[in-house]
């Protein structure tokens, strides 16, 4: 049993470092494409890799036909997750990250506990406390600092990080959107076919957009540099279809608050690796900013649910 968590926790480990990994390698791709076919090329390559997984699956566990009549009656759910959700977060966090430093972008990362329990309001139901308000209000504030605003000669032009930040926000919350939403689709269809399907629709939105806005990214294939490949490699591979698939077998075995729990290892690795790789460093904004919404997350996940378990009634 020991060996077993041991293990588990290595595997998220893992998950982890290439999650945080992913702003340091869409600024590597985007040396030579741009934001829309950065984030279009390795979902698709992934998409590719997880059609057999999903088919195998489906045939072991003997899915009927009741299952494709289903399918079809949530086309549109499929959509709005995919759309709304994936097609925003990957696409926002290809430009945002292209604007911005990708340690602040890692930083910024720590708000999506926060955003996803404010989706979890509006599209669940569930509860939006007054320390969910003030924490999701901290974690503008976060992003804000993050991005260097001079507050005594205000001129938003002067703060060389925010648009990309604020993309990245965004993302975030488009992130935040899939994780909540597909809780209703999760009742029906295996996590593997949910992120499968909604990868179908973002190859579909993504496809004519790379195709209208960035035909050189295609012209540039052949001349793709050694470093952008392995870039491509990295996400297609690792961050969209290895990391997933480990991440949803890990989830069968642990709780989910505790898998994700390890997610604030992305942070910690995505500003490590940009340190390594980039030679990025920390402004003072961006600590006090990534401070601020690392409080704002403590305020949300860990003291919310402790006074919750204190003043459960006892049965």
């Amino acid at each position: 049993m020991a060996y077993s968590r041991f293990r588990d926790w290595g595997l998220l480990l893992l998950c982890n470092l290439i999650w945080g990994s992913q702003f340091v390698v869409y600024k590597i791709v985007q040396r030579q494409v741009g934001p829309v076919f950065a984030a279009f090329f390795p979902i698709t390559c992934a998409t590719l890799l997880m059609i057999p997984l999903v088919h195998r699956a489906r045939q072991r566990n003997k899915v009927t036909a009741g299952r494709a009549s289903n399918l079809k009656g949530d086309i549109l759910q499929f959509i709005l997750i995919g759309a709304c959700g994936q097609v925003v977060a990957q696409l926002g966090i290809a430009w945002g990250v292209r604007l911005t430093l990708a340690s602040g972008a890692a930083l910024l990362a720590l708000i999506l506990p926060i955003a996803t329990a404010f989706m979890a309001y509006l599209f669940l139901g569930e509860q939006m406390t007054l320390i969910r308000w003030v924490g999701f209000a901290l974690a503008i504030v976060g992003v804000v600092k993050c991005s260097g605003i001079r507050w005594s000669n205000l001129s938003l032009a002067n703060s060389k990080f925010l648009l990309g930040n604020l993309i990245l926000f965004c993302a975030i919350n488009g992130s935040a959107f899939y994780n909540a939403y597909s809780k209703r689709l999760l009742v029906r269809y295996s996590p593997l076919e949910v992120l499968l399907y909604s990868y179908y629709v973002v190859v579909a939105f993504m496809l004519p957009a790379a195709v209208c806005t960035e035909p050189q990214s295609f012209i540039n294939i052949p001349h793709f540099t050694v470093a952008v490949w392995l870039g491509f490699l990295i996400l297609a591979i690792f961050q969209y279809f290895l990391a997933m698939v480990i991440f949803l077998s890990v989830l069968t075995r642990l709780d989910a608050t505790q898998a994700g729990l390890s997610n604030y290892l992305i942070t910690f690795f995505g500003v490590l690796v940009a340190a390594i790789v980039l030679h990025e460093g920390l402004t003072k904004d961006m600590v006090l900013g990534g401070i601020v919404v690392l409080a704002a997350t403590v305020l949300v996940t860990v003291y919310e649910g402790r006074t919750h378990s204190l003043i459960k009634p006892r049965i």
